[in-house]
């Protein structure tokens, strides 16, 4: 008897054997191909913190999942490691940045910027010398990154370059030169005249340095030409100089940043990516106009949050308990209806509703004969994100609250009816605080989720109105929108003040969150 079961497990054993093995191969084999394909890149564009996570992080997925060992890790990696990922390095990043000047004029390292200012400076003389020119790009025509072939019709010299470097001298391999013009090379996608055309403002911008002295420009869509540059740069000094004017650029410290800077104070526009300590935080608490603005968007940012909160647990908790009396018939159907606006995709519901509040012809004032000017005025903004946000929101606390009523005893019920308790007496003194024991961490977390719910207010109000010399802040900005067009605005991105800001905003609301659960605490003597 015991023989036969051993022959019939037998094969299954080795089924079970096999597809495991085969399993352990192919994530072993995938974790391997990513990390050989991402290696390269990241060592490349030099990202020296990511290239430390692939690298370790394949080292835990050889150890871990290449034994039958180590059990319980194997659980524990994947959540562990998306953690890390998507959002302590985001943290950390974000904190990072919160102490450089990191924006529109400070991206790359001052070399980039010195080349940057030298071959923008670049002319156009009478012995300039054209070149046949042919954009290609390893990315897409419109994204780029671009790099120009140029051929010599005098010498039929082939030259190639991308932006900012230096050119470089083509082996006849690996270009097809036809009619002077090059038409295919290797590991490039070359662009048509009409996708330049296109694109010919991001294009015509792009230089190559020939030498101290010269560089070479795009001039229309099909030649380049070699010119001189009147912004020299003197590496012994680390110094400018504009050969027109004779002026001399020094580097000097205008505010947080470091510029090239001349004697009469003019200072050239391009800088680079510098680490300024607390400047930005400097910066955040000494603006006493800044801080107004932001002062306003967090008293408003609360009441949003809160009243977020409070409004969809309210009418969620009220329908709840309406379809949780036995008396109602077909309950299964209200509740499928009650939980359409949260079936319908956030974004679209908020587009929808701002065309509900267009005073002229939403459906809102020509319904009820109204003329109110919901998003022109800023009280009224303000009630028609509140209302939106409820009406978004309130299917959620309703399936929460339905399910949190359906775990109290109905004995509860019975005995507080034996014991005289009207139904608001019920309802208030036991189902309301047995509920809000399982309800409580819920509101903490929708009231955290409010409190930095972006798209409520960018996709209704777009942060507005804006009052007369506003900028920065709408009467309808939350400190998240406010930090979105400080780092984004059309006045120029400031990454690292925005860093500075959101870092502050992290402690606020994490402290906010602390203080919540502490109050929470106080419904677990409910039980």
């Amino acid at each position: 008897m015991s023989s036969a079961l051993t022959n019939a497990s037998g094969p299954k054993e080795r089924t079970s054997t096999i597809r495991s093995l085969l399993g352990r191969v192919l994530v072993l084999g995938a974790a391997l191909s990513v990390a050989i394909y991402l290696v390269p890149l990241l060592i490349q564009f030099q990202m020296w913190m990511w290239l430390t996570v692939v690298v370790l992080a394949t080292l835990a997925i050889f150890a871990l999942y290449s034994t039958k060992r180590f059990v319980p890790a194997k659980y524990v990696f994947p959540g562990t490691f998306f953690l890390a990922v998507f959002l302590i390095i985001p943290i950390v990043l974000t904190v990072q940045t919160a102490f450089t000047n990191f924006g529109d004029g400070f991206r790359g390292t001052k070399e980039e910027a010195i080349t940057a200012i030298t071959n923008n400076s670049v002319q156009q003389t009478a012995d300039s010398p054209i070149y046949n020119l042919t954009v290609a790009t390893t990315g897409t025509a419109d994204d780029g990154p671009y790099s120009l072939f140029l051929v010599n019709p005098d010498t039929h010299e082939v030259l190639f370059g991308a932006d900012g470097e230096t050119v470089r001298h083509a082996a006849p391999g690996d270009v097809t030169v036809t009619d002077g013009f090059v038409t295919a090379a290797e590991g490039y996608s070359l662009l048509t005249p009409q996708q330049i055309n296109d694109n010919y403002e991001a294009i015509s911008a792009l230089t190559l340095s020939v030498s101290r002295d010269s560089a070479i420009k795009v001039q229309g869509v099909r030649n380049a030409f070699e010119g001189t540059k009147t912004m020299v740069y003197d590496e012994a000094t680390d110094t400018i100089t504009d050969t027109l004017t004779g002026n001399t650029y020094t580097v000097q410290k205008v505010g947080k940043s470091e510029y090239f800077v001349d004697a009469n104070g003019n200072r050239l526009a391009q800088s680079w990516l510098q680490n300024v300590g607390m400047a930005n935080f400097r910066d955040l608490f000494t603006n006493t106009s800044l801080l107004k603005q932001l002062g306003g968007a967090f008293v408003w940012t609360l009441v949003f949050a809160a009243g977020s909160m409070v409004l969809t647990f309210l009418v969620g908790y009220f329908l709840a308990l309406a379809l949780n009396d036995d008396r109602v018939r077909g309950k299964k159907l209200y509740r499928s209806f009650l939980l359409l606006p949260y079936a319908v995709p956030g974004f679209i519901s908020l587009l929808v509703w701002s065309n509900f509040y267009n005073k002229d012809f939403g459906l809102i004032n020509n319904a009820l004969h109204l003329s109110i000017n919901w998003l022109g005025d800023p009280t009224w903004a303000k009630v028609a994100v509140l209302l939106t946000n409820t009406w978004m929101g309130f299917p959620y606390m309703f399936i929460v609250c339905t399910g949190a009523l359906q775990s109290i005893s109905g004995d509860l019920k019975e005995a507080a009816r034996i014991d005289g308790a009207n139904g608001w007496q019920a309802t208030t003194r036991i189902t309301t605080p047995l509920l809000l024991v399982s309800v409580a961490p819920l509101l903490v977390s929708t009231f955290a989720f409010n409190f930095n719910n972006f798209n409520a207010i960018q996709l209704l109000t777009r942060g507005g109105p804006f009052g007369e010399g506003e900028y920065i802040r709408g009467g309808t900005d939350i400190l998240i929108s406010v930090v979105y067009r400080i780092a984004f605005g059309g006045s120029g991105a400031d990454y690292g003040f925005a860093s500075a800001v959101s870092v502050i905003l992290f402690v606020i609301t994490g402290v906010l969150a602390a203080i919540q659960f502490r109050a929470t605490r106080a419904l677990e003597d409910v039980n």
